[in-house]
């Protein structure tokens, strides 16, 4: 059973767009924000994955490098494996192409004069629930399996280093599945400066503003859609930020979702 919650603790400084959705019972038990646009940072590679899946069957079954490729994407937030499938299947065709498939209301390709980063794509927490929802309500059973296997084995750390393990899988105990993103941040975890004269938004997507989102399912039979996507203020560093998400995770209402605490 989860916790129950008084209310929503957004800590200062932080923008946060956040949806829980109770699959059990149809309903959110969560929403702020949920329709305002982030920058996806790793949380695309949801749709990345999910266009590339699309049109594959048991005539044109994924190759055995694209399935290496795709799970450690997923699993470990792989960025070369990302840059392949972006660059292989259209760029930001992809993102366009799952806004008609899936009827995002929210999300747009990153903006024309950034083509090549992926991570610029602005989403919003109430569009990034109809991706989960449609991955395990109506995504052919392989693609399901594919992309929530890789999702429930997610490594503590990405492959460039950063922590994963903020947010849903510092608060819940398993069952889970997350697909976590990060962006704004120097290897060493700080939060560099704004340049001057450097555009900090586009299309209304926040460009510069470190980035920390923590997305996935929690709870038997992935009872809850839980998203929690955040920016924080200039000179945060990465440590701060994801602590901040996880006492902001803390405070969610998720049906199905036992606390490790």
């Amino acid at each position: 059973m989860s916790k129950a919650r008084a209310h929503l603790e957004v800590p200062p400084g932080v923008r946060a767009g956040i949806a829980v959705f109770d699959r059990r019972t149809g309903a959110f038990t969560a929403r702020a924000d949920a329709h305002a646009l982030f920058r996806s940072a790793s949380v695309v590679k949801l749709l990345i994955a999910l266009d590339h899946l699309w049109s594959r069957g048991p005539r044109n079954p994924l190759t055995t490098g694209d399935g290496e490729r795709l799970d450690i994407m997923l699993r470990s937030s792989d960025d070369d494996a990302a840059s392949h499938f972006w660059t292989r299947n259209g760029d930001g065709a992809i993102v366009e192409r799952m806004v008609t498939r899936l009827g995002l209301a929210d999300t747009v390709p990153p903006p024309e004069e950034h083509p090549g980063f992926w991570g610029y794509t602005g989403l919003s927490a109430a569009d990034t629930v109809t991706v989960y929802r449609h991955l395990l309500e109506d995504a052919p059973a392989p693609a399901r399996d594919r992309v929530m296997d890789a999702l429930r084995g997610a490594t503590p750390r990405g492959t460039d280093g950063f922590d994963q393990s903020f947010g849903i899988p510092a608060v819940y105990s398993r069952p889970w599945a997350v697909k976590q993103g990060w962006s704004g941040f120097d290897a060493q975890g700080r939060s560099p400066a704004t340049p001057k004269r450097r555009p900090v938004t586009a299309g209304g997507v926040d460009l510069v503003r470190g980035a920390v989102h923590t997305t996935g399912t929690v709870g038997a039979a992935d009872r809850s859609v839980v998203v929690v996507l955040t920016l924080h203020p200039e000179g945060t560093g990465y440590g701060r930020a994801c602590a901040d998400v996880g006492r902001l995770t803390r405070t969610l209402d998720v049906p199905g979702g036992v606390p490790t605490d």
